[in-house]
């Protein structure tokens, strides 16, 4: 792109389509469509619940490419990814996936993503919020190039416990591909990126691609799914499956450092329950001293988990520790759900610590209204330290026919 001043360069107006948008209309019931960093993205396409049992009983997929990409590369690509993030890249190989944090100088979470190494000096930065203009800034010193890469990837999240027979019946060898690997494969012509990740906790994986092959590859794909009950979803369906996972999401469970206006309203890495992502074995990244002094006099906040009792889903709930002598308010809800597969109540939250420990007993105020009327409920929580939905198949390898 030319950087002289004043030039005239045309500017897109209204919302971007992905790739895959032609598919994904012909397949839209409901026109239930929100904005995904510039992109429409489709909440649910026919009913969201069908959507959700088709990540958990068959294949699913969901459109990726609106999710933020940058292409990291050069001789200094290492040592900037380690100044940048709190976790040890040098462990993570060419042909592996590593899920990431990255915090400003007060140890505050700015983000979190994936780290794709594909090849030496090479790696993809995919996260939820933009951030070219920081990502720029920190590269002074190092001899490395950033390139935003969001709309010449189109990719696609392929979840659920049929997806290895779906793929496989794709002509994809991914028999030996593990949990949070990723291999490169022709596909027609191009070079397809395939890796084991995902944002539902269960077997599953995601394509990554050039635009110009999209609609191929979504025909392919759903040509060789029609025995294992591949069905496209929406948001919504994904959103529930998550929280089963016990993900965390941007904007719910934490605050962008960088967008938060109020002291306190962000989070660390440690608050999180993010402390095995951070490697104070390196010799220095953002927020490091910060983090090494919370370390030493402990956390303010606990994000935990919650199986709560009942079936009224828990959101936007406060949560109090309820004994004999301690009645106060100590958190809140950011995520709740009732989970279909797990019939359980299950919610993430935030709670001031020594609270929240696990095994420890909270209890929930939850709201509801039927036919007009608010109703109050006082619900017992436990605080649990597992995922909510972990198969034994999300980690086999290989996974075998479902």
């Amino acid at each position: 792109m030319s950087t002289r001043p004043f030039e005239i360069q045309e500017v897109h107006q209204g919302r971007l389509q992905s790739p895959f948008h032609p598919r994904l209309a012909e397949l839209d019931t409901l026109n239930t469509w929100h904005t995904w960093k510039g992109y429409t993205s489709a909440d649910a396409l026919y009913c969201e619940d069908l959507e959700y049992f088709a990540i958990r009983n068959a294949t699913a997929v969901f459109d990726l490419t609106p999710m933020t990409k940058y292409r990291i590369s050069g001789p200094d690509a290492l040592d900037y990814l380690n100044r940048l993030v709190t976790r040890d890249m040098a462990k993570i190989k060419p042909g592996r996936v590593a899920y990431a944090v990255w915090c400003d100088d007060q140890g505050q979470v700015i983000d979190d993503g994936t780290i794709f190494h594909l090849r030496e000096g090479e790696y993809r930065l995919c996260s939820q919020e933009r951030h070219f203009a920081w990502l720029q800034a920190a590269t002074i010193g190092f001899d490395v190039t950033v390139e935003h890469e969001t709309e010449n990837v189109a990719a696609l999240a392929v979840q659920g416990p049929t997806s290895y027979s779906t793929l496989s019946a794709m002509g994809l060898d991914l028999a030996e591909l593990k949990p949070f690997g990723l291999t490169h494969v022709d596909f027609e012509g191009s070079e397809m990126m395939v890796s084991r990740t995902g944002f539902t906790g269960d077997l599953g994986y995601e394509l990554w691609i050039e635009p110009g092959k999209a609609i191929a590859l979504w025909d392919a794909l759903f040509d060789a799914g029609k025995l294992f009950g591949i069905r496209a979803i929406g948001t919504h369906a994904l959103e529930q499956s998550r929280i089963e996972a016990g993900f965390l999401a941007a904007y719910m469970e934490f605050l962008p450092a960088d967008e938060t206006i109020r002291s306190g309203r962000s989070r660390s890495p440690l608050e999180l329950g993010l402390d095995w992502l951070v490697d104070f074995k390196k010799p220095n990244f953002n927020g490091r001293r910060a983090l090494a002094e919370e370390q030493r006099r402990g956390s303010t906040w606990r994000l935990v988990k919650l199986d709560i009792d009942g079936n009224k889903p828990a959101n936007h709930s406060y949560i109090f520790a309820k004994s004999k002598n301690n009645k106060s308010e100590i958190g809140f809800i950011t995520s709740a759900s009732w989970s279909p597969v797990c019939k359980q109540n299950i919610a993430l939250g935030t709670v001031r610590t020594p609270h929240g420990k696990p095994g420890d007993s909270l209890w929930v105020e939850i709201y509801y209204q039927r036919e007009m009327h608010w109703n109050r409920k006082m619900a017992h929580a436990t605080v649990v330290d597992k995922p909510f939905w972990f198969p034994p198949r999300r980690s086999a390898t290989p996974p075998g026919p479902f």
